[in-house]
């Protein structure tokens, strides 16, 4: 029965070929233009075709009979149905003319592949207008409306075949095919070929899965679309499809690397079989002629991970224990490939056509690729690119795979996201007036827990950095590029407001007015990334920084027509974050550059002039991020486990958002230019935040390795056009020094070479706690006692007491 939400797409009579309207009459009512709505001699023989056989009755319905079920009477097969079908179809064919039932008719038949009418068959099976069909084009559409699915060429091409071969053969018998055609057919031996389909070249979709759902979701909520897909709407999305396919590429692989390289891959088993479809095969050709049948199953099968874009491989060779032998596998083209197996289970399990996943290493020759197996990760993440200008998001991936889930982690989950929060800090410090250049202590803090009078000892927040050392004192440039996360707590302290508790209540104003949160949560490890967020939230507001305080409203819909019209046009929409300056904006900007040059994402520091960014680790490595932009677009990258069983898996030691996030992103970025933008430099300060600041080359000590590199600095300026003189505002100048010398102190106190490892004595103070005995220390400069003892060094990643 008709109902509003079928997709179809009307087209007047008049624009269908005369050849395609007389091939539906041929088919499905030979006296259309004779009869008066009931054809009595074709209900008295489908009448007696049903005594004379079992099965389902035939219908002898007239196409007017059809359109009144199809809109009218519904289709229950009942003789009080099928008597008020045709009492209807009598009125009907007195009230409007025969052209005009038949174009209601052609406009409302379902015609498979989710199409109700001529239009939207057209353009679903041949990918062009009814009004473009040729003349078997239009005779298979016919002879669909018999059974969309029981002749449908997607699944039964023989069938199709068949009925095609009738539905001809029909419009010969009635004179409906010009000399012409009907000479044509005649020189056909047997049955007539099948047109040239999209069903047998077109490919499946295999990209933005995630990305059509939020489409459906947004086009639900800002149009009153209930299904997007049963309609005839047009929906112009914001996506980019290469650049999808090297999110979800770059993703997938991030995803394996990543457990392979810490050892977590499981194999749990071959992604099919294709030996019952490979003996079928066989069994119905007469001859292969010495081919193999393994590619045609190969091409045919359809695997359950259909969004995952690593090649399937089907095992023709496995090694019988000989030396010199080896896996080989077979692609879709038809070449065999030596399989790299390097996974015990993988070996135990697989066998004969079994069906992997594979990444393809291509060679010369024929027979010279060389194939990788590929296994499913556990580990999920999700990538977001968004336009900085617009919002529009030009790809998207909420997980490893569709299939596995179809939770969208871009955007309708919230993780922790640690330090790729800590720009927000940053900029509420920067709009106060502090410098990149302004000192901070990265030493020991605790602060009182908010709204508690007895308060217990466990209730303060004493935060510690990642590595477990201390900087002493600290410019803000390398407090944020090495992401000290003491360093960042002391900002609550005098660098935003006098008192921490107002410091944190203006952090969180910031995050609600930058639309990170609805509400934040005023406790303090927030300012450390305590409270989760949406991957595709922290993009805007990172898209923000490179637009200098605009942020952009992220959206998946451009525009929506029904029938023609424009149901809903978009209209890019950017939010001001005015509690900040385009001069603090630009400056963060420009700490985040240093990022990628110095701090914990300088694994990609050749793209430091064109990048900016920021990596994030959340406790026991639960969650790593990074997110960095480009004059264009922002790109928001997560891995993490699910833990949806209850269980709590992390990413082990070491799996920051540096080492794990980072490689993600960069084949991402680089499809970004490629595909949407150009590769330039980032911008510098506009003319709103050149005013206010003043540039040019510094001298900087690179935090870790101590050198120094010359960069361009932008320092704010006061109301007299002088550079604001906030570098001793947080420290004194004078326990800023004593800080400053420590590490050469440190330094001039170099171990001795040893043959065999160290046992490792952490301290956090290895200038007051000391050993008994080594009480001749005085404050380093002394060298140590007893001999075997070698005295305080600095080291990579924390400072220890060192002894063979």
């Amino acid at each position: 029965m008709f109902e509003d939400n079928q997709r179809r797409v009307w087209i007047p009579l008049a624009e269908i070929p005369d050849h395609v309207r007389n091939a539906f009459i041929a088919a499905e009512d030979r006296r259309f233009y004779q009869h008066k709505g009931v054809d009595e001699r074709g209900l008295i023989r489908a009448f007696v075709s049903s005594l004379a056989q079992s099965g389902r009755p035939e219908g002898g319905s007239t196409i007017t009979q059809q359109l009144v079920k199809n809109l009218l009477v519904g289709d229950n097969r009942t003789y009080e149905r099928k008597i008020r079908e045709m009492i209807v179809a009598a009125r009907i064919e007195s009230t409007l003319t025969k052209d005009e039932i038949l174009e209601l008719y052609l406009n409302s038949i379902y015609l498979g592949r989710g199409s109700w009418g001529i239009e939207l068959a057209a353009r679903s099976y041949f990918g062009k207008s009814a009004r473009e069909l040729a003349f078997e084009e239009g005779a298979l559409l016919a002879g669909l409306t018999k059974g969309p699915n029981y002749f449908s060429p997607d699944r039964q091409p023989v069938r199709a075949q068949e009925r095609l071969g009738y539905v001809l053969a029909r419009m010969r018998e009635d004179g409906m095919s010009s000399a012409s055609e009907s000479n044509e057919q005649r020189s056909r031996p047997g049955l007539p070929l099948l047109p040239a389909l999209i069903p047998y070249q077109r490919p499946r979709r295999d990209i933005g899965f995630h990305f059509v759902d939020d489409v459906a979701r947004e086009a639900k909520s800002i149009a009153g679309i209930n299904a997007v897909t049963a309609d005839s709407y047009t929906i112009r999305s914001t996506i980019n499809s290469q650049l999808q396919r090297a999110v979800e590429e770059s993703l997938q692989e991030g995803l394996f690397r990543y457990e392979s390289g810490a050892g977590r891959l499981e194999f749990r088993g071959a992604e099919a079989n294709l030996g019952q479809a490979i003996q079928r095969i066989e069994a119905e050709k007469k001859s292969t002629h010495g081919r193999p049948s393994w590619p045609q199953a190969l091409i045919s099968a359809r695997l359950p991970l259909y969004d995952v874009h690593w090649k399937p491989a089907v095992v023709v060779e496995k090694p019988s224990g000989k030396r010199g032998q080896a896996w080989r596998v077979g692609l879709t083209d038809g070449r065999i490939a030596s399989l790299s197996l390097d996974s015990p289970a993988a070996q135990r399990k697989l066998d004969i056509h079994d069906v992997v996943l594979v990444h393809l290493s291509e060679g010369k020759g024929k027979t010279s690729a060389r194939a990788e197996l590929r296994v499913r990760p556990v580990v999920q993440g999700a990538a977001v690119v968004l336009e900085n200008k617009t919002g529009r998001i030009l790809a998207m991936t909420g997980g490893f795979s569709y299939p596995l889930s179809q939770l969208n982690r871009a955007t309708q989950a919230a993780r922790q996201p640690g330090s790729a929060i800590k720009p927000l800090t940053y900029l509420a410090a920067l709009g106060k007036g502090l410098q990149p250049n302004t000192l901070i202590s990265d030493g020991a803090i605790t602060l009182r827990p908010i709204g508690l009078r007895k308060a217990r000892e466990q209730d303060y927040w004493s935060p510690k950095n990642y590595d477990g050392r201390r900087g002493g004192t600290l410019t803000l440039r390398q407090a944020l590029e090495n992401s000290r996360n003491r360093a960042t707590a002391h900002l609550l302290e005098g660098g935003i407001e006098s008192k921490p508790e107002a410091s944190l209540n203006r952090i969180c104003d910031l995050a609600v007015e930058a639309q990170i949160y609805r509400e934040c949560l005023r406790f303090y490890p927030v300012v450390l990334g305590a409270q989760p967020v949406r991957p595709v939230d922290l993009a805007a507001f990172y898209a923000a920084i490179a637009n200098e305080g605009l942020r952009p409203s992220p959206y998946v819909v451009e525009s929506i027509e029904r029938d023609g019209q424009n149901v809903f046009q978009r209209e890019p929409k950017l939010i001001a974050i005015d509690s900040v300056d385009h001069a603090a904006f630009y400056q963060l900007k420009s700490l985040l550059q240093g990022v990628l040059a110095r701090g914990t994402a300088r694994s990609i520091a050749a793209l430091s002039p064109y990048v900016a960014g920021k990596t994030g680790t959340t406790d026991d490595e639960n969650d790593a991020w990074f997110v960095g932009f480009t004059n264009d677009v922002t790109v928001a990258v997560w891995l993490g486990y699910d833990n949806a069983d209850g269980q709590r898996r992390t990413l082990g030691s070491g799996s920051t958002g540096g080492a794990v996030a980072v490689p993600v992103f960069e084949p991402i970025i680089q499809a970004a230019w490629a595909h949407v933008a150009l590769k330039d430099a980032l911008a510098p300060p506009s003319p709103e935040a050149r005013r206010q600041l003043s540039c040019k080359l510094t001298d900087i000590e690179t935090e870790g390795r101590r050198r120094r590199e010359a960069i361009s600095e932008c320092l704010r300026l006061d109301e007299h056009g002088r550079v604001l003189d906030t570098r001793h505002r947080l420290v004194s100048r004078e326990s800023g020094r004593e800080d400053r010398d420590e590490p050469e102190i440190r330094k001039k106190v170099e171990p001795a070479k040893r043959s065999e490892p160290a046992s490792v004595f952490e301290n956090t103070n290895p200038w007051q706690t000391l050993p008994e005995w080594a009480s001749t220390l005085d404050n380093g400069r002394r060298g140590l006692t007893p001999r075997n003892w070698q005295g305080p060094r600095l080291d990579s990643s924390r400072y220890f007491w060192l002894r063979d």
